[in-house]
């Protein structure tokens, strides 16, 4: 995995995830995922509601790859990847409430871009009132294809072309 110098202080690597690591990713995914329970008012979400034991079956899968990236020993930002055919699809790009905008989601998600080589094109969706997220997507080069609703609001999907 690649290294990036993500603040003036510290320089960050991507570390693959195991079924090991399951408690700090999902210590790590509840609290990036509550700004964005409060944003949509659906506190239900599937990042919420993930049990420990889901979460090690999902890792134990041969088409899942998990990414993540400590500050020393924590755990600041991940990103789980699935392989369908030749796309992947990236779900839980999470970062530490307290890191967030310091380029950790981007730095993961560059990596996870890579992480499939035979891959053709990477699919996402977050809700619409991520707006950060939405940005930072449309900025390095994701295109909405469609939105579903959920609820009150709608999912916004988004793909990528990789090779």
């Amino acid at each position: 995995m690649a290294t990036a110098e993500v603040s003036a202080r510290h320089a960050y690597a991507a570390e693959q995830l195991t079924a090991s690591h399951a408690g700090e990713i999902l210590t790590l995914q509840r609290a990036a995922y509550l700004t964005e329970a409060a944003a949509h008012n659906d506190f239900d979400l599937p990042p919420l509601t993930q049990t420990l034991s889901e979460l090690v079956d999902e890792l134990g899968s041969d088409d899942v790859i998990a990414l993540g990236m400590r500050d020393d020993t924590r755990l600041v930002g991940a990103v789980r990847l699935r392989r369908v055919g030749t796309a992947v699809e990236l779900g839980r790009l999470t970062v530490a409430p307290d890191r967030q905008g310091q380029g950790i989601g981007t730095f993961l998600l560059a990596e996870a871009e890579r992480a499939f080589l035979e891959a053709r094109e990477m699919r996402l969706f977050t809700g619409e009132h991520s707006l950060a997220n939405i940005r930072l997507y449309e900025r390095v080069g994701y295109n909405e294809t469609e939105r579903t609703p959920v609820g009150t609001y709608s999912l916004v999907h988004f793909t990528k072309p990789l090779r």
